[in-house]
This record gives structure tokens, C-alpha cells and sequence, in this order.
């Protein structure tokens, strides 16, 4: 079958799956993005740019909303190209957060579309307001609300949605959540996994660390408030005294992700150093930048203790991977009821931290800790495993793996619930990728009984009978 993915930033969330699709050799898969870097085997790339910047003087309000039409002309267009040359896909998934899929709908009316809705803007209940240093405005309410013009344009276009997890859902307006589908794109539970052989020589340094060792661990894309990084910092000096045989790894960059810059144009690294001063080991705590994707697995795999602090915002893939590394992770819940007085919040973080950690590496209580990690590692293969993401899109996939471990009675069963959904009238139905050969080999549970959940029958979502529907819309 013909499969079109879009994301500007490829392949973003459908790394696995299309990976597996392409990998399969049974579909013709084409993938739309900005990105001119990366390759998948068997994946068709069409890269497109903006014809031009947003408008000069635009109103601040209107800048993203004008770059996502942008954009999205710009994808229309290569995907007219497409259909002018003869493939018209049986089913296309993209993701809303640039405007892309505005006007996919327009060249194929009759092909589902699966929009991928990361987080609808709120003025309350989530990052806004989160930090009392940062005062609200009430110019920060219109502007928040308008932020949520091409999340409202994606939902009235797509005729299903997928979401990561519950909490982001429930950001969107009730009205929506039929149509928004709770399953997220996983990540691969064979590559990450504990390794107790694992080592890591810091680099610029003799130091090698290794699995076992007291090692305290910190990962965000990038360095800043909005992954709690200077809580994060200012935790470190009495963590430092209290462990005098540990070391801190502190995986990503130093760009701004979320939020503003500083005004004094350091980076946030470079001020908190300034701040802390000597209150820092140089020689034990170890800034790792950006690093080779093997390289930050071992560092998970070697980690004691691992930090993992965010405002309310989407969830980060290295949060599960450090699970499923079966990290020991530092959860500092306590963080968010004390929002409203930020210095009674970072004082809080700090000494849950520094506790935390304490008693991760010590070894007063490793049956607890073990346990806990174990437990940690269970929940990414039982819920976000990226290969059985894959498999929800196959109905002929839901066998166990040849050599795998017998499955336990409870994922027997949600297996045959998959093949019974499997033969209704769904996407997961036409989306018969056979692709069992790409499983792990290791018996855990499917994401294909919730394939009928990402993909409902279409007249379940769409909420418009006058669609037009031919043959492909009612084998879908």
C-alpha cells in the first residue's frame, strides 16, 4: 500500500514506523520534510522550503500561524506533484505543530489523515505561568489563545488524531478528545535497554565510568528552565558534599528550546556556572553537549540516579528511554505544588533531589532500588514499546515473535482482543504491513489492540457524512 508521512523535521515521531514500512519492502512510502540530513531504507524523501519568511512587521500574534500556511502551501504543492505523477496515498499521517497537514485534505479528499496533536496552548494548567520569576501579562492570554489557531485548523481537517499521553489530551477542548487517540510513538525497547557491561570514558578526561559506580544523570535536548535545569544545578553543590565519590553527567546543548533567551546573552550553562562559581567540581560534574546516539545510551546505562525535571509540557523521549534503561528516576512531583512561591519551590526541588539521589546511590537500600528500577523499565515495554507501535498498524503481526519468551495471560489475551478488532472496518485493517520480522524477539505486550483506538472506523471521526467516500475510504 502507499503511505505518505509529513514532518518537517524527519522522520520526528514516525521514525519506527516508517522505518518498518519502508524496511518491509511490500509499500511505497513517501515522506515530506524540511530536513535534507538522514536516510531510511525503503522511505521516498521529498524535501520542501518555505518560499519566504514570515512578514516583516506581522503581528506577533500571527507570526506562527502565518509560517504554518506557509508551509503548508509548500507541502500541498509537492504533494499535487505527487498525485500529478500517479500516487495517491491510501493513507497519510502528519504532524500538526508547523501548519504542514493544513491542506493535505484539498489534493486527497478521500485519503484518512492522521494529524499527530503534540500540546494545545493553555493560559492556565500548564507551562504559562508555571514559573512566578517569569510574571504574567494580560497581553499573554490573547496571545496563548491565538497560538491554538492551527491546532483548531489541523482539527477540523484531520479525521483522526494521535496524542502522546493523557495529560496532554486533556489540554485540548472536550470536544475534541473523541476524535484524539491516546498511543504514543514508542520507543525501541531492544536498543534501550540496562547493560551492566556498559562504560563511558568521559571525554576531554582519563575518568572512566562504569555501570555500578556512583553516577547521577541529566538529559534535556537543550540546557534551560523549561526541563528544570537550573533547579537542577543549584541541587548540585550540597549533592557534591554529601557524595563525595560521585559524578554528574549533563546531557544538551546550549540553544533555547522553550522560552526566551537570557538578555545578557550568556546561555543558561554559562550562567549558572557564573552564579555557582567553586559550588561546582569542574572535575566532577561533566557538561557532555550533544552527543552520537550509542554514546548517550551508554550514559543511561551506566546512571545511578537519573534527573528528570520539566514544566508541564510534552513529554521527553529520554524520560522513557532512561526508564526503559531501567534508570532509577529521580520523580520530584513536589516541584509543582509549590509553584506559586518559586524560592519554596527550588529550595524543595533542591532537598528532594539531593534526597533522592542520596538514597539511590547508597547502598542502605538496593533491593528498593532495584525494584524500583525493574518496575521503571516495565512500564515503556508494556505501554511505549516503538516496534509494537509499528505492529498496531498490522493485523497480521500480532503473533508472538518467533524465539520470544511465552507471553504472560493478561497480554495473551490483549493480543486475541487485537485480532478480533483487527477484522472491523479500520485504518489497522488496510494497514496490513506484515511486518513481524522487524519484532524485538522479546514477548511483550502489543500495541496492536490498540490499533482500532489510533485508527476508529471512519465514520467514527470524521464528522461529516457529505465526505465524499470511494472505494479506498470504505476500505479504510
Amino acid at each position: 500500500m502507499k503511505v505518505l508521512f509529513v514532518h518537517q523535521n524527519f522522520p520526528g515521531q514516525y521514525l519506527h514506523l516508517a522505518r518498518a514500512l519502508g524496511a518491509s519492502g511490500a509499500h511505497r512510502v513517501v515522506f515530506i520534510t524540511q530536513r535534507e540530513a538522514a536516510q531510511l531504507p525503503g522511505v521516498q524523501k521529498i524535501v520542501y522550503k518555505a518560499k519566504r519568511a514570515p512578514t516583516r512587521g506581522m503581528h506577533h500574534y500571527l507570526r506562527e500561524t502565518e509560517a504554518g500556511v506557509l508551509n503548508a502551501q509548500e507541502v500541498a504543492r509537492a504533494a499535487l506533484s505527487l498525485k500529478r505523477s500517479g500516487f495517491v496515498p491510501d493513507v497519510m499521517a502528519g504532524h500538526n505543530g508547523w501548519g504542514e497537514i493544513w491542506y493535505l485534505k484539498d489534493v486527497f479528499p478521500t485519503t484518512p489523515l492522521l494529524g499527530y496533536f503534540e500540546f494545545f496552548y493553555r493560559f492556565r494548567g500548564a507551562d504559562v505561568g508555571f514559573d512566578p520569576a517569569a510574571p504574567l501579562q494580560f497581553d499573554d492570554a490573547p496571545r496563548v489563545r491565538t497560538k491554538n489557531l492551527g491546532n483548531l485548523l489541523a482539527l477540523e481537517t484531520v479525521d483522526a488524531g494521535q496524542c502522546p499521553t493523557l495529560w496532554q489530551r486533556s489540554l485540548y477542548p472536550k470536544r475534541y478528545h473523541p476524535l484524539i487517540h491516546v498511543v504514543h510513538e514508542g520507543i525501541d525497547t531492544v536498543t534501550v535497554r540496562p547493560n551492566p557491561e556498559a562504560h563511558l570514558r568521559v571525554p576531554g578526561t582519563d575518568i572512566e565510568l562504569k555501570a555500578g559506580d556512583e553516577v547521577v544523570t541529566y538529559v534535556a535536548r537543550n540546557l534551560e528552565p523549561y526541563r528544570g535545569f537550573p533547579s537542577f544545578m543549584k541541587s548540585l553543590p550540597a549533592l557534591l558534599r554529601r557524595r563525595p565519590n560521585a559524578h554528574v553527567l549533563i546531557v544538551g546543548g546550549d540553544e533555547t528550546s522553550y522560552g526566551p533567551r537570557l538578555a545578557s546573552g550568556l546561555t543558561f550553562r554559562e550562567s549558572l556556572l557564573k552564579e555557582l562559581g567553586t559550588e561546582i567540581d569542574l572535575s566532577r560534574v561533566h557538561f557532555l553537549r550533544k552527543l552520537p546516539y550509542h554514546t548517550f545510551l551508554s550514559v543511561l546505562q551506566i546512571s545511578s540516579v537519573h534527573a528528570y525535571l520539566t514544566y508541564p509540557l510534552v513529554l521527553s523521549w529520554s524520560m522513557l528511554e532512561a526508564m526503559a534503561a531501567q534508570c532509577l528516576v529521580g520523580r520530584l512531583e513536589h516541584c509543582a505544588r509549590h509553584r506559586g512561591d518559586s524560592r519554596r519551590r527550588e529550595r524543595v526541588t533542591r532537598r528532594s533531589l539531593r534526597h533522592r539521589t542520596d538514597r539511590g546511590a547508597h547502598d542502605r537500600m538496593p533491593r528498593r532500588s532495584r525494584v524500583i528500577s525493574r518496575v521503571a523499565r516495565q512500564r515503556p515495554r508494556d505501554d511505549h514499546t516503538a516496534l509494537r507501535f509499528a505492529d498496531a498498524l498490522s493485523a497480521s503481526a500480532i503473533q508472538t515473535p518467533s524465539g520470544s519468551r511465552s507471553m504472560r495471560p493478561g497480554v495473551a489475551r490483549m493480543h486475541r482482543t487485537a485480532v478480533r478488532r483487527s477484522h472491523r472496518d479500520t485504518v489497522a485493517t488496510t494497514l496490513n504491513c506484515n511486518i513481524a520480522s522487524h519484532s524485538s524477539g522479546v514477548g511483550l505486550p502489543s500495541l496492536a489492540c490498540a490499533a482500532s483506538r489510533i485508527f476508529p472506523p471512519l465514520h467514527q471521526t470524521t464528522g461529516n457524512s457529505s465526505r465524499p467516500k470511494d472505494s479506498t475510504a470504505r476500505a479504510l
